[in-house]
């Protein structure tokens, strides 16, 4: 792999997680309505583009084919349930100011990814990883003191998430296949939701200004983008070294809750933090270790 190709891939890489860090930004402008109905507009949204261009790309008969598969289809509706249980608790968490609890979930998900390949998969657990989930653990305990309940929000998108990227990875399509049909699942309930929406006085069609339905009718879009960024970014660099941008969009998520939004942030929520930043030191250098260790035996 040239330099330039990898440095064209991390720029996609940069601009796939800058993307989805600006969609805090993005669902905070919507918010005075429904996360449930933002949902159901994006999944709507997200249905037409992102078949739009597996037509494009010709890959319909190819995800047709592929979706004939009972087992492969059972696995596609779990993990639609994953995603549609993860976007809306986290465009939920960023519409009723809970933008560093957003952040907290997604900084611990690759800990719950990790506890998936323990328990399911049976992979071998190293000290570093005992060392990781005890801070973890330290990290929950000290949140709950602050938030004076379960971070629940933070543990639920971590939750759904590392299951969503587990079933994922047992599916053999691409990125976009395995997306596209995963919101074409979720269509009909969608669908829905947004008839049920049209009885809301405070609902899109009867509230949202010129600029709110431009906003709204462009969430697909702006799901189809840092998805087509990342699928060119994992093609032209080492996943070794794409991995730790993963971390860019709960940390851009934690400033902007933070500063730009003035959530709390009082000294022991902030040392509750520091463990799980502590422990994801350790996870990530172990997996830069174990990375180098592999290509250099190869």
């Amino acid at each position: 792999m040239s330099n330039s190709t990898e440095r064209s891939g991390i720029a996609y890489g940069l601009g796939a997680y800058i993307t989805w860090g600006l969609l805090t930004i993005y669902w905070k402008f919507l918010k005075q309505f429904s996360a449930v109905e933002l949902i159901g507009w994006r999944i709507v949204t997200s249905s037409i583009i992102l078949l739009s261009v597996i037509i494009y790309t010709k890959k319909l008969r190819n995800l047709l084919t592929a979706l004939r598969d009972p087992k492969l289809c059972a696995r596609v509706i779990f993990a639609s349930i994953m995603l549609a249980v993860n976007w809306t608790t986290y465009v939920w968490a960023v519409v009723h100011e809970n933008i560093i609890e957003t952040a907290l979930g997604y900084f611990i998900a690759p800990l719950f990814t990790m506890i998936i390949g323990f328990a399911v998969l049976r992979e071998t657990m190293k000290t570093a990883h005992r060392a990781v989930i005890a801070l973890a653990v330290v990290a929950i305990v000290i949140l709950t003191y602050s938030y004076g309940r379960p971070p629940y929000l933070a543990l639920i998108i971590a939750a759904s998430w590392s299951i969503y990227g587990y079933l994922k990875k047992q599916v053999p399509l691409s990125s976009l296949e395995s997306l596209t049909a995963e919101v074409v699942a979720l269509l009909i309930p969608a669908v829905a939701i947004l008839f049920w929406s049209f009885n809301r006085a405070d609902s899109v069609p009867n509230n949202a200004t010129t600029i709110q339905w431009i906003f709204v009718l462009f969430t697909g879009l702006m799901t189809a983008i840092p998805l087509l960024l990342f699928g060119a970014a994992s093609r032209r660099v080492r996943l070794s070294l794409l991995g730790p941008l993963q971390y860019l969009v709960p940390t851009f998520n934690f400033f902007l809750g933070w500063l730009a939004y003035n959530e709390k942030l009082d000294v022991t929520r902030l040392f509750g933090f520091a463990f799980v930043w502590f422990g994801l030191v350790i996870l990530i250098t172990d997996s830069l270790r174990s990375s180098a260790k592999k290509i250099k035996n190869a």
